[in-house]
């Protein structure tokens, strides 16, 4: 009986890493600027579990006796995207970075995809923030027919468009025209990303969709469904790795409703590895530079954390980590940040307490996964030797 369950805290970093100058982020840290802005935030659970003893936070108190193993991760691969973050995760780290578009996408991808879609043309093309683009462009868009198109300083492609004046299918069936005629050029994502209102008071909702390249190589997912085991992915998961490495998918409306799913998964009892994304953390307040709306969600999460541990069985093994930085006090633009990640490993019947240190790449959670399923880890991670996870009677699991 072996469950493990990984919940990304989607760009909570903590602390910037060496190289994040190059990136135009030094001094960033998500988690202690959080605090510094919006004060401590109400997390007993995850003070509990030792995200304090973390090296490099200073915003939380360290506990004495922490109840997990807690560490920081440092990112090999050259960017600071959700899926560099997330293939690395899963044992495939990137050797060169996804192509950015700082000055928008040029002439011939907007011409193949204004003849393709039959648009009547597009609006913006330019690097912009998602909430500030559809109310300056929103009110065009809603008059003319014209889907906005944007990009940000990651590798992506980003479409938006009215649910109701432009049709939430035909955005998706715009945004998969949009995926293919990039493929060529490299382009990680391409985000469909619909709102509904009116101008003055336009909202995105949870209706988005990615479309994203398929890892390069094979990945822990991959590995984990040959080997016979159930992967479910909770939130963007499916999204991420464009379907590869996924049995079964639950879409997710925020991290409220993501945690909600994780439970009813965790109740139901099923074996298997669960991958959950809580966007919100990086959508709704990093992105946004809202520091309180953080330390609010954080404090959510606590509590719909303390829920879900009460589902745990003997053998579960629980890993909380992030995808990348997106420190909402940072000046410089509203995009992601270069930073370590946090890592934090418990479960019932784990030992207590064990300091993992700075491990040198995202890769180390993957290797830790595919050693709990009994799985000779081969993506180039160092596990953290909790080893194969025992069930309750005691015995290792044999795949």
């Amino acid at each position: 009986m072996t469950r493990v369950f990984v919940l990304v805290l989607d760009s909570l970093g903590v602390g910037a890493l060496p190289d994040a100058g190059t990136f135009g982020d030094t001094g960033c840290h998500t988690l202690d600027h959080i605090v510094k802005a919006a004060g401590r935030p109400d997390i007993p659970r995850l003070e509990a579990l030792g995200v304090g003893c973390i090296e490099g936070v200073s915003g939380i108190p360290a506990q004495p006796a922490p109840a997990g193993w807690f560490g920081r991760m440092a990112e090999q691969s050259p960017g600071k995207d959700t899926l560099t973050g997330h293939w690395e995760m899963m044992g495939c780290p990137l050797d060169s970075p996804f192509p950015v578009f700082p000055d928008g996408f040029p002439a011939e991808i907007i011409d193949e995809l204004v003849s393709r879609a039959e648009l009547p043309g597009v609006l913006c093309n330019r690097p912009a923030s998602g909430t500030e683009v559809i109310e300056l462009h929103g009110p065009e868009h809603v008059e003319g027919g014209k889907p906005i198109v944007y990009t940000s300083a990651d590798s992506v492609l980003q479409i938006a468009a009215h649910e109701q004046h432009f049709g939430l299918e035909r955005l998706y069936q715009v945004s998969r025209m949009a995926r293919e005629i990039v493929r060529p050029h490299g382009v990680a994502r391409v985000i469909a990303r619909p709102f509904v209102g009116s101008p003055g008071g336009f909202e995105r909702t949870y209706n988005r969709r990615d479309y994203s390249l398929e890892p390069p190589r094979e990945t822990v997912l991959d590995r984990l469904v040959a080997a016979g085991i159930p992967v479910t992915g909770i939130g963007k998961i499916e999204d991420i790795f464009a379907g590869r490495g996924v049995t079964h998918s639950l879409h997710s409306e925020g991290n409220r409703d993501g945690m909600r799913l994780l439970i009813e998964a965790s109740k139901q009892g099923e074996d298997g590895f669960y991958f959950l994304n809580l966007v919100d953390f990086d959508m709704l307040f990093g992105h946004r530079r809202d520091p309180i709306g953080y330390r609010r969600a954080l404090e959510e999460f606590d509590r719909d954390l303390i829920e879900f541990d009460r589902t745990l069985r003997p053998g579960d093994l629980v890993l909380l980590t992030a995808d990348h930085g997106n420190d909402p006090t940072h000046e410089a633009g509203t995009d992601h940040t270069r930073e370590y990640v946090p890592v934090i490993a418990y479960g019932p019947g784990l030992e207590r307490g064990v300091d993992l240190g700075t491990r040198s790449s995202f890769a180390d959670l993957g290797a830790t996964v595919e050693e709990a399923f009994g799985l000779h880890p081969v993506g180039g991670g160092r596990p953290f030797g909790i080893g194969p996870i025992t069930n309750p009677a005691g015995q290792a699991p044999i795949l």
